[in-house]
């Protein structure tokens, strides 16, 4: 439902675009500094590219829909969820690429040059996008 461009991956040359990365990856960081985003973010990606029901969402955070709508746009805002009807249920899904796109703009300059040091973070970040069920 949503159409955002990828926070990091995407090619990017000339004056401003490190602005527009940086702009993008502190509105993702900003939709995942809250308890109930964060909560919906972490069930979404265990979920997997499936993803759920907005109504198991609801019920698995513990929170009533119209509070669940809000994080869910704040969210999908951020470039951080995709989402999909399927007939009267509109369901979510974490947005792998984008996520990879984050992970990768964080650590993309990582320890000055080493980033072995960095261990696992390097590696999830570049890992190929999930084939959607």
């Amino acid at each position: 439902m949503s159409n955002h461009q990828a926070i990091y991956p995407m090619p990017c040359e000339g004056i401003g675009c490190e602005d527009m990365e940086e702009k993008a990856a502190l509105v993702a960081l900003a939709a995942l500094a809250h308890e109930t985003r964060l909560a919906v973010f972490r069930l979404l990606v265990a979920a997997g590219p499936s993803g759920l029901s907005a109504g198991e969402i609801a019920e698995r955070v513990g929170v009533v829909a119209s509070t669940l709508s809000f994080h869910l746009k704040e969210l999908d805002r951020a470039g951080l969820l995709r989402s999909w009807r399927r007939q009267r249920q509109v369901f979510y899904a974490a947005d792998y690429e984008r996520t990879r796109g984050l992970l990768t703009f964080l650590t993309h300059d990582c320890c000055q040059g080493h980033p072995e040091i960095c261990g696992d973070l390097t590696r999830i970040a570049t890992l190929p996008e999930l084939e959607e069920a």
